[in-house]
């Protein structure tokens, strides 16, 4: 038979080797959490670097828009809707958004009384002489004819409508234009007279961003409100104008805007902006 003294070391032994075995399933659990939190560290890294390389390389961040290379700006050439267009409106596209704002162009106005000329500071006009070289590369002004000439108040000469052509004249001469509008640059609000002899500028419906391809030659200083873009500055061929304006108008337009059709004759055989 099994004495007492047996039975109490039998029993201190199965104690301790339950105390043993109870540290060893701790031990286990300690290893396998810290296991557990070293896996979730370096996870964490991972994903730390990969945002640190997408923030470094731009990752799936929106590309963002370039502007205007240099030595250009960017144009807003706004269309005629087609149900507002008459038929003196004609369609020629729109040029470029982005135009060159530097150098100087030289702007030739052959006409059959010999050609005008003028200077033309891109820096000043850039969306207006954008506008104007592409009308010219279309030959929308050729064959047209100046079509109001004001000698009283102010003095200008007005052309660039296409319709304005042929024989005769037409109420509806003055009316035409291109298919689009541009907003007015260039005005010269710091300027007395603002309209000095020798410039040329554009005309408009007297509502901003109205800008087409009519123009007015100054042949005299005009005291007209800044509104109107200042396109550039004749270099040549005043004589012309003066002379036309020596022989007088209708006075077709003398009830509305003033003036009339003018008496000598003014055809534009072909326009032209070429770099100076």
């Amino acid at each position: 038979m099994t004495s007492t003294r047996d039975r109490q070391r039998a029993a201190a032994r199965a104690r301790l080797e339950k105390d043993m075995a109870e540290r060893a399933a701790k031990a286990r659990r300690r290893r396998q959490t810290q296991a557990i939190v070293a896996a979730a560290g370096a996870l964490v890294l991972v994903v730390a670097g990969s945002v640190w390389l997408a923030g470094q390389f731009g990752g799936d961040e929106p590309e963002q828009t370039a502007g205007p290379a240099a030595g250009q700006v960017q144009c807003a050439f706004t269309e005629v809707p087609t149900d507002q267009r008459p038929p003196q409106i004609k369609d020629v596209g729109l040029p470029g958004a982005e135009q060159p704002n530097t150098g100087v162009q030289t702007l030739t106005i052959t006409t059959n009384l010999g050609p005008i000329t003028a200077r033309v500071d891109r820096a000043a006009v850039p969306c207006t002489a954008g506008s104007f070289a592409h009308l010219a590369a279309e030959d929308f002004f050729d064959n047209t004819k100046c079509h109001r000439l004001v000698t009283e108040g102010i003095k200008v000469l007005q052309c660039g409508d296409p319709s304005a052509s042929g024989k005769g004249w037409r109420d509806t001469d003055g009316i035409g234009g291109p298919s689009y509008r541009l907003a007015e640059e260039n005005l010269p609000t710091d300027k007395r007279p603002p309209y000095p002899e020798g410039v040329i500028a554009m005309a408009n419906s007297g509502q901003p961003g109205s800008t087409g391809s009519q123009f007015f030659i100054v042949y005299g200083d005009s005291p007209l409100d800044p509104n109107y873009t200042v396109l550039g500055t004749l270099t040549g061929g005043l004589d012309i104008v003066k002379e036309v304006a020596a022989a007088g108008d209708d006075g077709a337009f003398a009830q509305q805007a003033g003036g009339g059709h003018p008496k000598k004759e003014v055809v534009i055989t072909d326009l032209t902006l070429t770099d100076a």
